[in-house]
């Protein structure tokens, strides 16, 4: 190419306009998705997913995590920052006459802050990697409000530790339940061995890889103590509580080489339960490092449902809102995993008590295209994959990469992508389910 032509494709290229849309892993729109422009990304009959805000700049998010609608209306969003200590933030989000997103930050130099959730006493809490804290987002200073609640959760120590964030749901007493994940992925040395105690035990087992109790005292007060409510849990960053007490888990097992095992789980917890970890995945099989003699998996408590490899389910909701009464009572996982069985949000059928109804077998849909079989009589998840196209697309979409789940006060259902910068809501279409 001579240097006119170079010029000449040159100046043409910096005179077209830039939208986000060109910018890699930007959510391009066209149309409308209850207010909010639509994306491309292709939906379930009857629902579409508009675009609410996507970060390009310094406002903003830079890894958006937990939200939760606030009573004073603008949602509460949790920003992880990055993946090291002090450079996460809590911001408040509300719209200006526009619908313009506004961003007010309430607290800055954070250590990978993930839930937001409304406790027994109306108060708003958040989790951070080594404490509970809470704060006031109406004060004027919301981060002079800032208090621990509970302190001295075990910390990331500089990456030692492969799973560092915390996540806490409220018992129908009050009680805390808070995560504290396994610090290695399945606990064996560099050449694949079991690391053990002197009991032939996971040396990372006796104090983390469990969900831990902590007793309400009341007026915002919590134990700083614990006990152990469930263990044998490697990830437990989605739970969720039924109001009629059913305690649910989602489980990210471990990172084998292979795509395509070992499956995650949705476990129903117990007092006292052990659901596996670094022993045992799926059903009942031991893991590699380990001998079926130390795993012990017939001793194990058993998932109440396998689901798809690396699909990593990040948060559980139980829908209870307007905008989609097919959905009432339905379990909503988002699935958070980057490869081919993640980026989706699946609707599970549930029983009167919240568990999730399961098929025998059947089939999981992975991306770009296609389907891969579940082992042959497991339980699987009964239910329905709302965002069947959220896969890359040149120029249109990026993976999705869901969070934390919300239903809003119109029963819209809020969405957290912290790889690609985004909330999004996904909306009733015109199209009728």
């Amino acid at each position: 190419m001579n240097t006119v032509r170079l010029l000449a494709l040159l100046a043409l290229l910096l005179a077209a306009p830039v939208s986000a849309s060109a910018a890699q892993g930007a959510y391009a729109t066209q149309g409308d998705c209850g207010g909010r422009p639509m994306t491309g990304v292709r939906m379930a009959p009857g629902y579409c997913l508009g675009l609410v805000w996507q970060g390009s700049g310094a406002e903003g998010p830079r890894m958006p995590r937990g939200l939760l609608a606030l009573s004073g209306g603008g949602w509460l969003v949790t920003d992880l920052g990055n993946w090291y200590p002090g450079n996460g933030a809590i911001w408040r989000l509300s719209f200006g006459p526009d619908g313009a997103p506004r961003w007010r930050r309430l607290a800055q130099g954070l250590n990978m802050p993930h839930t937001a959730a409304r406790g027994p006493d109306g108060r708003l809490y958040v989790s951070e990697m080594n404490r509970i804290l809470t704060l006031d987002p109406d004060a004027a200073d919301p981060a002079a409000t800032v208090r621990t609640v509970i302190g001295d959760l075990p910390d990331n120590r500089l990456h030692a530790n492969r799973h560092p964030l915390s996540s806490f749901v409220f018992d129908g007493n009050g009680d805390l339940l808070v995560n504290v994940g396994a610090p290695s992925d399945r606990c064996v040395d560099a050449q694949g061995r079991a690391r053990t105690d002197a009991r032939g035990a996971c040396i990372d087992s006796a104090a983390t890889a469990q969900v831990r109790r902590h007793a309400y005292l009341g007026n915002g007060r919590w134990d700083e103590d614990s006990t152990v409510f469930a263990s044998g849990l490697r990830n437990s960053i989605a739970l969720v509580r039924h109001p009629l007490g059913t305690i649910l888990q989602g489980e990210n097992s471990v990172d084998l080489t292979t795509p395509d095992h070992p499956y995650d789980e949705i476990n129903v917890l117990r007092q006292g339960g052990h659901y596996g970890w670094p022993y045992c995945v799926d059903l009942a099989t031991p893991l590699p490092g380990w001998s079926a003699a130390q795993a012990q998996c017939g001793e194990r408590d058993r998932p109440l449902a396998l689901l798809p490899p690396h699909a990593a389910p990040l948060d559980l909701v139980y829908y209870e809102g307007a905008m989609f009464p097919e959905l009432r009572g339905r379990l909503l996982m988002s699935w958070h995993g980057y490869r081919r069985a993640g980026g989706r949000i699946v609707a599970a059928e549930t029983d009167a008590e919240g568990r999730p109804l399961t098929d025998r077998g059947g089939r999981y849909a992975i991306y770009p295209r296609g389907s891969l079989t579940y082992p042959a009589g497991a339980p699987s998840v009964r239910g329905k994959v709302l965002t069947p196209g959220w896969d890359t697309a040149v120029g249109r979409q990026p993976r999705g990469a869901p969070v934390v789940l919300a239903v809003a006060a119109d029963g819209a259902i809020w969405v957290t992508d912290d790889r690609n910068r985004a909330i999004l809501r996904i909306a009733r279409s015109e199209i009728a389910p």
